[in-house]
C-alpha cells in the first residue's frame, strides 16, 4: 500500500509529529517517506534501520509526506473547492509556454498537444503515459486508452496508478486556475 500525503510546506507539518525518517536500500534517507509509529531506527542516522521494502513486507506502514509548493498559493479551503471545480482553459495545455509552467507535466507538451486532454480523466490518463509503461498509448483514440491504461503492466515496468494520476490530474487543474487567476488579478 502507497500512501501519499500533499503539504504546501511538508516540514511544518514534520515538526509537529513525532516521525521516523525511512531509509532507502544502503541505509539512505528515504525523500519522502516516514514512519509514525514504532520501526526500529538506526541510532547513527536517525532513519529506519531496514529499508522500506523490507519494512512493508514486515507489515510497517509508511506515509509519503510530499511537498507541493503549488499549495503556497492556496489561500484556504473555499478557494482551494473553487480551483478544483472551476473547468480549466483545457486549450492552454496546447501552448508549451503555459505548459512549462504547470506541475508534473513541464516538459511535455508535445504529449498534451497529441492527445488534447478535455476531462480531468483524460489529464490523468496523460500522466500515467508519460510513465515508460504506458507510452505506447500516446497518439491512440481516449476508448482505446482509457481501457488500457489503468491496467497493470505484466512487467515491472513504472507506471502511474489511477488513483495517482487523478490527484496529480486535479493539482495541475488547481495550478492552471491558479495561473489564470493570477493574470485575471493582474489585468483588474
Amino acid at each position: 500500500m502507497d500512501i501519499d500525503i500533499d503539504f504546501a510546506d511538508r516540514n511544518s507539518v514534520l515538526e509537529i509529529i513525532q516521525h521516523i525518517p525511512a531509509s532507502l536500500d544502503g541505509n539512505k534517507r528515504h525523500n519522502t517517506g516516514v514512519y509514525c509509529h514504532a520501526i526500529p531506527v538506526n541510532p547513527l542516522t536517525g532513519t529506519a534501520s531496514i529499508d522500506y521494502k523490507t519494512a512493508e513486507s514486515r507489515g510497517y506502514f509508511k506515509i509519503d509526506f510530499l511537498n507541493v509548493s503549488v499549495y503556497q498559493s492556496v489561500r484556504d479551503n473555499d478557494h482551494l473547492e473553487s480551483l478544483m471545480n472551476t473547468e480549466p482553459l483545457w486549450d492552454l495545455l496546447e501552448q508549451d509556454e503555459f505548459v512549462d509552467l504547470l506541475f508534473h507535466v513541464n516538459g511535455h507538451g508535445s504529449i498534451l498537444r497529441e492527445m488534447k486532454p478535455r476531462t480531468v480523466e483524460q489529464l490523468a490518463a496523460v500522466l500515467a503515459m508519460i510513465r515508460p509503461a504506458k507510452r505506447h498509448l500516446i497518439g491512440q483514440d481516449w476508448d482505446t486508452v482509457l481501457k488500457e491504461v489503468w491496467v497493470k503492466p505484466a512487467n515491472d515496468e513504472y507506471y502511474f496508478k489511477k488513483s495517482h494520476s487523478l490527484s496529480y490530474a486535479m493539482v495541475v487543474i488547481i495550478h492552471m486556475n491558479l495561473i489564470c487567476e493570477s493574470i485575471s488579478y493582474d489585468y483588474s
